[in-house]
Formats: C-alpha cells, sequence, structure tokens
C-alpha cells in the first residue's frame, strides 16, 4: 500500500489554509500538515475536525525563520503556501520557493499579488532542474477566470475583451491577511491594459456594475464591483496577447460599505494620504462586523471578440454560491490540482503562473458536490426571440414543453381558475388598484398577449372581469429580470427553473419610479407548471399589513397555434403570473 502523500499547508489554520483542508480532508490518501506560527492554534484546528479521513498533524511553521530546514524536518511532498499577504513581501518573498526547489519539493501558492505571480517565472529554469512544479496564483484569479475564458472563446478567432469579478457573500468571512492586501493596493498606481495599451490603474476608484445570473437561477442583486489588483492582469495579457482591455473587479457587500471604500481609496489616490494600510485592522473588524444582505455569493466572466467568421461574439460565464459554499472556491483549484496529482497526472515541472494547469471541467467537477452553480450566457441578436427565452437562455429549454409553447407562440389561451380575495380594507383597496377580478369558485380564462417592440402587453380576463400588464426584460439595475408594469407600478422578477416548473421571484419593486425596500412591497408565490399534459398557473399575493390581497389558479390552453382550437382573430394572448415570489 502506498504511503499518503504528505502534504505541508504554511497558514493551515488561516481562513484559505482552512479551507483548503476542509476540501481535502475527507481523502484517506492524504496526510496533512496544518502548520503556521502558532503549534496551540494549529493543534485546536486539527482538534476541530475529529471527522477527517486524512491525517491531519499540527506543527510549527515561520516562512520568515530558515525555510529549508523547516521542509527537511517536515519531510513534505508538496508545499503550499496560504500565508500571505504576498504583497507585502519585502526582500526574500520567494524564500519559500527557493527552499522547495532545494529539497526539491513540488510548490503551490494561493498568491493574489500581481507582482508575486509575474516574478515566479524567474525560477522557471531551477524549477525544471530540481525536477519540481512551482506553481502560483493557485485561485479563482487567475486559474479559475483563465480556464473559463478558454471555455467561453474555444470558437473565437480573436478574444477583444475581458472582464470578471468576484461578489462575495456578505457572510464569507474576510481573512485579516486579504483585508491587508486590499488596504495595501488601494488608490495604488497599477498597469492595466486599456485600448490595446498599457496604461495606469488605481484600484478601489474605478467602477462596473454587474448582474451575476447563472440561466435559470435567481439572480444575486445588481452588484457595483471595483478594480482590484490581482495576477489576472498581467497573466491573461500573456494568454491573450491581442486582448484590447483586461478588468477584474471585486463586488463587496454591504455595499454603503463597499463605497466608503471607494471614498479611502480615492484620497490615496489623490495623495491626500499615503496608504489605507495602517486601518487594515479597522476595515477587517467593519468587514466582519457590519454585514447584512443575503448570503449567497457569485463570479462572472465576459468576453467580447469575433468568430471564424469575424462576426462580434459577446458571451459570459455566471457562477451562484449559496451558502456557505462561496468562500471555498478560491481554494478549490488546489483541490483540483492535488485530485490530479493522486489520479497521477502531476503537473510538469517548471516555474510559473497555475494558468494554464487546470481547466473549467476540473473545477465543476468540485462543484457537484457542492450548492454551486454555473452557466453561460451568449449576448446574441434578439431578433426572433421570446421575451421569457431572452431572460433564461439556455435554461428555458428544460422547461417542459407545454410551458414554451405557451410562451413562445400561442397568440392566445383559455381555460378555468378558481379566484379568492382579502377580505381586509388594504387588501381590497390593492386588488382595486390593479384590477383583480373578484372571487370566483370557478370561472372561465381567457389571455391575451401582444409583442410590441420587443415588451409584451399580457390582457387576463377572468369571466367579464380584465386586467392588464406590460413585461420587458429589465435593464440596469434590474438586469437579467423580468420586470412587470401595473399602471404605476413596477415589479423586477428572476425567472427561475426548478422541478419542471417556471417560478418568478420579486427581487426589485418601485412606485412612479422610486424605488422601494422590499420589505414594504407585496410577497406572493407564483409559478408555471404542467399537470395532466395541461399548462397551470398558480398566484398568490398578499401583504405583511394587508393579508391575502388575491390568489387565483387554473389552467390554460394555448390557442391560435399549430393543432390547437381557438378563435383565429382572437388577439395575440398570453396567461402568466402577476406578480414574483
Amino acid at each position: 500500500m502506498n504511503a499518503p502523500l504528505r502534504i505541508l499547508i504554511i497558514g493551515g489554520y488561516g481562513a484559505f489554509g482552512g479551507r483548503i483542508v476542509e476540501l481535502l480532508d475527507a481523502d484517506a490518501r492524504l496526510s496533512l500538515i496544518v502548520a503556521g506560527r502558532s503549534l496551540d492554534k494549529a493543534q485546536a484546528f486539527c482538534r476541530s475536525r475529529p471527522k477527517a479521513a486524512a491525517l491531519l498533524t499540527a506543527a510549527t511553521f515561520d516562512r520568515d525563520a530558515e525555510i529549508e530546514p523547516q521542509i527537511a524536518r517536515l519531510k513534505p511532498d508538496i508545499v503550499i503556501d496560504a500565508s500571505g499577504p504576498f504583497q507585502a513581501y519585502g526582500e526574500g518573498r520567494y524564500r519559500v520557493i527557493e527552499g522547495c526547489i532545494a529539497q526539491r519539493v513540488d510548490y503551490l501558492d494561493l498568491a493574489d499579488g500581481s507582482d508575486f505571480v509575474a516574478g515566479v517565472k524567474a525560477f522557471d529554469g531551477a524549477a525544471k532542474a530540481a525536477g519540481i512544479s512551482a506553481l502560483s496564483g493557485v485561485s479563482s484569479f487567475p486559474v479559475l477566470t483563465a480556464a473559463v475564458v478558454r471555455r467561453l472563446s474555444g470558437d473565437m478567432s480573436r478574444v477583444e475583451s475581458i472582464r470578471g469579478g468576484i461578489a462575495p457573500s456578505p457572510f464569507a468571512g474576510v481573512g485579516k491577511n486579504v483585508v491587508r492586501a486590499i488596504a495595501g493596493y488601494s488608490g495604488q498606481s497599477i498597469p492595466l491594459r486599456k485600448n490595446g495599451g498599457m496604461t495606469t490603474g488605481f484600484p478601489l476608484t474605478e467602477q462596473m456594475r454587474f448582474t451575476v445570473a447563472p440561466p435559470g437561477r435567481l439572480p444575486l442583486r445588481n452588484t457595483l464591483f471595483s478594480l482590484v489588483d490581482v495576477p489576472d492582469l498581467r497573466a491573461l495579457s500573456d494568454l491573450w496577447p491581442e486582448a484590447q482591455d483586461i478588468w477584474m473587479g471585486a463586488g463587496p457587500v454591504p455595499e454603503i460599505l463597499h463605497r466608503l471604500l471607494i471614498g479611502l481609496a480615492w484620497l490615496v489616490r489623490w495623495k491626500l494620504i499615503a496608504s489605507l494600510t495602517p486601518i487594515a485592522g479597522l476595515m477587517h473588524l467593519a468587514t466582519n462586523r457590519l454585514r447584512w444582505g443575503e448570503h449567497r455569493g457569485g463570479m462572472f466572466v465576459e468576453i467580447v471578440g469575433k468568430d471564424a467568421a469575424s462576426r462580434n461574439r459577446k458571451r459570459s460565464w455566471h457562477l451562484l454560491a449559496e451558502g456557505d459554499d462561496g468562500p471555498l472556491i478560491p481554494s478549490m483549484a488546489v483541490a483540483a490540482i492535488l485530485h490530479r496529482v493522486l489520479a497521477e497526472r502531476k503537473p510538469p515541472p517548471g516555474a510559473r503562473a497555475a494558468t494554464g494547469d487546470l481547466e473549467l471541467e476540473d473545477y465543476e467537477a468540485l462543484f457537484v458536490s457542492r450548492t454551486i452553480y454555473a452557466g453561460i450566457r451568449e449576448d446574441a441578436s434578439t431578433a426572433g426571440q421570446s421575451l421569457y427565452r431572452l431572460i433564461l437562455g439556455p435554461a428555458y429549454d428544460a422547461l417542459p414543453a407545454e410551458i414554451r409553447q405557451m410562451h413562445d407562440d400561442a397568440p392566445f389561451a383559455e381555460g378555468e381558475a378558481s379566484v379568492e380575495r382579502g377580505s381586509g380594507v388594504l387588501a381590497r383597496m390593492a386588488a382595486k388598484l390593479v384590477g383583480f377580478p373578484h372571487a370566483a369558485r370557478q370561472t372561465p380564462v381567457r389571455v391575451t398577449f401582444e409583442r410590441v417592440e420587443g415588451r409584451e402587453i399580457w390582457t387576463r380576463a377572468f369571466g367579464r372581469e380584465a386586467f392588464r400588464s406590460r413585461q420587458f426584460a429589465g435593464t440596469g439595475r434590474s438586469d437579467r429580470l423580468l420586470v412587470e408594469r401595473f399602471g404605476p407600478l413596477e415589479f423586477g422578477m428572476g425567472l427561475v427553473v426548478e422541478e419542471s416548473k417556471l417560478l418568478l421571484k420579486l427581487r426589485r419593486w418601485s412606485a412612479f419610479g422610486i424605488p422601494l425596500p422590499l420589505w414594504l412591497g407585496p410577497r406572493s408565490a407564483a409559478f408555471e407548471s404542467v399537470e395532466q399534459g395541461l399548462f397551470h398557473f398558480n398566484v398568490e399575493i398578499s401583504h405583511p399589513f394587508a393579508g391575502l390581497i388575491v390568489r387565483y389558479r387554473g389552467w390554460l390552453k394555448p390557442g391560435g397555434t399549430s393543432g390547437s382550437a381557438g378563435s383565429d382573430n382572437a388577439s395575440p394572448v398570453r396567461e402568466t403570473q402577476a406578480f414574483g415570489d
């Protein structure tokens, strides 16, 4: 029986090192040496994982002391440097790499500093002579981004622009070294590729907005991203030298704290203060104490280029991570490389940024066991696309045919429904404002649809009562949402495909064009489904102050389509929910 693969993790009980252990300790083929300056902390961390199948051993390791004797004492097969901040290392910043080369031990790090990662290639010859690999930047930036760009650009002849960003959950927990790195480069000058040449960028003072929306999943809220100093800014330039623009950002929330950080970065850029490093401790405290919002995070990569026929192409990759799984993603590159090593697919010798050592499928194999979802969107011509297909993208094809027929080509639909109404004064007023029908145990329903310049007008007739709304694809803060308008009220909804159902979930709302907080808005459960071969709709709308406003549910048969019955002179029509959840 082969001996376990010995892995020395420097900073093994820290934020990133601990997550590496979490990803690896179920594998009995590994012996993980959890190391750092404090033996007590290393031992406490090992005790906190009693179910580990891998052998966990606590050890001391000081990267400021002599490196080679420490490596010789611990006898690892691979060294992982998960400490940092790598941007702050001064003279002797590559001492761990040098020690690994001297001891002929493979090396990985999670460096997020562009200068540090770029400098590793200076050890390429020595690493090859020693027969070891020294891989730097083994994290989301730049390994995952590079793998995504390769996937997105597979059939392109030219990549002209690359943008990307990470939006962590506010509850992810940010380590002190990460905050120290951000404080160190905020507002400082860095090289940045823009408009085909190299210029100067200033982290945290340049912004963009983006909505992370994997097809068929509930999108993240539209997020403000700020430029960050990460290895991608140089590493992706080496891989795609024809790219005119390369930009990478981070979108921390709550946004009010993000904007405060932006303001401080401008003070550095204007040279009113030298650096944010002196307040890194305060930044760390604020980041980990003042947090609210959804416990979910995401990532995106967007490219623009040309295909073989020189046609313009724009594609984006979206990743969504629910709950506590998002913080694991930066450490997944290390786990994926070690899985390759265990499968006897060891990285070739040499020292380099690890941008070519993993592919997206290596990550996808790790995503499937977590609540992590990813997908690709193609921003192509909208001509001939139905509104729902446009918003859902590839996820639209996962819907049952009966739902797709209703949204693609049914000019009208007819069926039956039951209607319940709230009895309170506020409920009756709200129902009257929108025009919801009165209560009925069973009533005929006719729904018509009209498409006008990319917008859809929905007219729902319950018996002799009817109400109308307009639906369209959201823009700006409502990007990737379906927006439905009832007079002065607008509701932005995420379209979610779940267990052969189409759910509409409320994400934004406004009155007279003024955005309003969600806690003040309506609540609803709205979905479309198929039962016994028939399209069914189910809508329930309530409000914390008014109680139930309306609940209507029923079935519809499409009319005016191939093989369906109905009046040929009916208006174009269709039925859906009034609001979202």
